[in-house]
């Protein structure tokens, strides 16, 4: 650091100081664990007593200015000592093995990871031999160092993370260019600001028409004339983004392409505001003419005549233009105030439904009130009615039936739905279901995470993150199983008990079987598990399924009412259109990809051949004309361990496929991440993280998760996680996103730096 640098550094360490000492101007064991911020008072007490020099029981400035030089200036092995003499709890000047396993119990608390005793000692035992290279029963400095060499970069790196108060603000960087003005900004979204042009130039030249047709009767006159006539185009064209099932069938298409089907929600947002606005100033306009006109020698009519009611005879039908026009301003203003996101994120969505419903009186009262708006709703009013009339009569062509549920961490509602005979969806579409038991007149949107290859039944997983999805999940938990009957559950249980065909059998979908291996570790003994279904008629033989049991808590088998709305498109369709797909959700974000690797799997079995001489097994290289993909990159952000549980056993079967492969290079890629869980460079996780690369070596699956993908702590870094994807050089990156706004928000300035294709799921 430079003099100035170590300057303000000592000025923001004393300011801190202060404002944690108080008056007594020293920092007690309480002070000091409320500023480091950290979960496990082992750590806390154990810096704490390095910290004290003195053991006087409190830190002074002076003690905390040279444990802090240390921890972030000094050089790597005053660092070394530092960590050594906090996992020396006993001051011996060795660790033995016992302190540790007290150690890496501490780090798996700070990370918030459960392990079974059994599992701790295994990582225990894994770090303790590896590092105790005399094996003498103690670890001594030279064999921590040693160990940690092992792990390039560590040591440099250093640190106690949770302490945010050790470093001062960072500067703000350079201002850059606005994200609007880069060339790659434009290449990536290209279709939308073409769209967005042309939308604006047709409002310039419709504008432009209907006003110079009335310049005769004034400038007001002008402007509320041209409003009237683009809000003819918007109030008939809005509805047309919001048709599910036309713009499903165009993703289908070449105009996928070109337009930006993925932006329709956001273009019918901007168009809800766009008619807003220009009703506003439509009113406004009139209302100046209609004061200018009151004011004339020649009108027989006062102001308030004008404005509310119909003897002026403005308008085609009755002269009814003047009240229509009052009550269309009151609905939209009611419209728009309930379709605010305080309304429909805070329990209220039904005040957003039914006041959305207004559109149908708004349509009466816009063809009464116009005498063109007629000629402008017939195309996508005939396209909207037809589309409310079929998707009503295939929504309530029958009810259909939730025959399972499982409840899973997270509060994740896992339901299973008979599917209909004619429901054909593809990977990564989602459905409307309404649950009349929960709400009679609700209709939500889920994704759909079962592959279109399973043919009995629907999977949907529900996060409870709202009113309904709570009511939903709560409503299961409260229910019973001994509701169900007797035959249903013996008919259940054989189906969940299904076991694995043979290889030398056809090849049929396994969607996520249960094994040992895809157990996700966890301190409980509940283990939980997506069912195995398989098409009926398929053999049953072998050893492989195995299937956990499931407590009654978290399983139920039912027959719920039900109906469902769909399927529609999304922009994961486009996922087997491409060469190098990079899949990235974060926690329940997950789900469409869930479905998209499930029918991956299907499409690899089918290429998959066996020669019944040698049982030598080989893929087709010959790639279907559906899927063009070379390679997929899968990555899971998750806060913490158990929101794995849920989608474990099929990422399991997914890595058992692909080590059956006989391909140089992995065509599938796991990711793992999980924030909660501190990284190396954290004084509170590097014992914890070097045990668990050495058992994940030895076993050669992942302690937290059972696969065979090792779980990465933290947060991804995209710059090099994209770096890595670019150097691959499999063909056009695509990368598509669920989660959250914030994140899709980060993941496409990437994108756009990379010159990759970001698509992202709205759930």
């Amino acid at each position: 650091m430079s003099t100035e640098e170590d300057t303000k550094w000592l000025q923001w360490v004393t300011h801190q100081f202060e404002t944690i000492a108080g008056e007594d101007r020293e920092i007690d064991l309480q002070e000091f664990k409320a500023a480091l911020n950290v979960k496990e008072s082992f750590f806390a007490e154990r810096f704490f007593t390095l910290f004290d020099s003195d053991g006087s029981g409190t830190i002074t400035l002076q003690e905390l200015l040279e444990a802090l030089t240390l921890l972030i200036h000094g050089n790597p092995m005053d660092k070394l000592k530092f960590l050594f003499q906090v996992y020396d709890v006993d001051g011996s000047g060795s660790i033995d093995v016992d302190e540790l396993r007290t150690v890496l119990q501490s780090c798996m608390r700070e990370s918030a990871i459960s392990l079974p005793d059994e599992k701790l000692d295994q990582l225990t035992l894994a770090l303790f031999e590896s590092a105790d290279k005399d094996c003498n029963g103690a670890i001594t400095f030279d064999e921590l160092r040693d160990e940690l060499q092992r792990f390039p970069g560590v040591m440099e790196n250093l640190t106690i993370s949770a302490a945010h108060w050790l470093t001062p603000p960072a500067a703000q960087p350079r201002r850059r260019r606005p994200r609007l003005l880069t060339s790659a900004y434009w290449h990536n979204h290209r279709s939308h600001l073409l769209c967005l042009t042309a939308y604006t130039v047709l409002h310039v030249l419709l504008f432009a028409l209907a006003a110079s047709a009335h310049r005769a009767r004034g400038p007001s006159a002008m402007v509320a004339k041209g409003c009237g006539q683009c809000l003819n185009f918007d109030c008939s064209f809005i509805t047309v983004l919001m048709l599910r099932r036309c713009l499903t069938w165009l993703r289908a298409t070449w105009l996928a392409q070109v337009l930006p089907l993925d932006r329709n929600i956001q273009f019918h947002q901007l168009m809800g505001y766009v008619v807003v606005v220009l009703s506003l100033v439509h009113t406004v306009a009139h209302v100046v003419n209609f004061a200018l006109q009151a004011q004339s020698e020649d009108s027989p009519f006062r102001f308030w005549e004008l404005l509310l009611t119909t003897r002026p005879g403005i308008g085609w039908v009755y002269g009814s233009a003047s009240p229509t026009g009052v009550a269309l301003l009151l609905l939209l203003v009611l419209m728009f105030a309930c379709s605010s996101s305080c309304i429909r994120r805070s329990g209220h969505f039904e005040v957003f439904y039914w006041t959305h419903l207004s559109y149908f009186p708004m349509w009466i009262l816009l063809i009464l009130h116009g005498p063109n708006f007629w000629k402008w709703l017939l195309v996508p009013g005939i396209l909207f009615f037809l589309e409310k009339i079929i998707g009503l009569a295939i929504s309530h062509m029958g009810a259909f039936c939730i025959v399972e549920v499982n409840l899973l961490p997270s509060k994740v509602t896992h339901l299973l739905i008979e599917r209909p005979p004619l429901f054909h969806y593809r990977p990564g579409d989602y459905l409307y279901l309404n649950v009349p038991s929960i709400a009679r007149y609700e209709w939500h949107p889920f994704t759909i995470s079962s592959a279109p290859e399973q043919k009995d039944t629907i999977w949907l997983h529900v996060r409870s993150e709202g009113q309904w999805t709570n009511r939903l999940y709560e409503s299961f938990k409260m229910l019973c199983p001994m509701d169900c009957g007797s035959g249903q559950l013996s008919k259940s249980l054989k189906r969940r008990r299904s076991q694995r065909r043979p290889q030398s059998l056809p090849s049929q979908p396994m969607h996520s079987g249960t094994s040992a291996q895809g157990a996700v570790a966890f301190s409980r003994d509940v283990t939980v598990e997506l069912t195995s279904y398989r098409p009926k008629g398929t053999p049953q033989q072998g050893d492989q399924g195995v299937v956990s049991e499931m407590s009654s808590e978290n399983h139920l088998l039912c027959n719920i009412k039900c109906y469902i709305s769909g399927p529609y498109g999304t922009p994961t369709r486009r996922i087997f259109a491409s060469e190098h797909a990079v899949l990235i959700g974060a926690g329940i974000g997950i789900t469409p990809f869930a479905s998209i690797l499930q029918s991956i799997m299907y499409r690899h079995q089918k290429r998959k051949h066996i020669c019944p001489s040698c049982q030598h097994s080989w893929m087709d290289s010959i790639q279907d004309e559906d899927m063009k993909l070379r390679k997929v990159d899968f990555i899971w952000i998750n806060r913490d361990q158990r929101s794995f549980e849920w989608f474990v056993s099929l990422l399991t079967k997914l890595e058992m496929d692909q080590a059956e492969m006989t391909q140089e290079d992995p065509f599938l890629e796991l990711h793992m991440y999980m924030t909660s869980a501190l990284g190396k460079n954290d004084m509170k996780a590097i014992g914890l993280q070097m045990a668990l690369d050495l058992l994940a070596k030895k076993e050669k699956k992942d302690s937290i998760t059972g696969l065979q993908t090792r779980t990465q702590p933290g947060r991804p870094d995209w710059n090099k996680v994209f770096q890595k994807v670019a150097a691959e050089k499999k063909g056009k990156v695509q990368v598509f996103f669920c989660g959250s706004p914030a994140l899709a928000k980060v993941l496409k300035g990437h994108c756009e730096q990379f010159s990759f294709k970001f698509f992202q799921e709205n759930f």
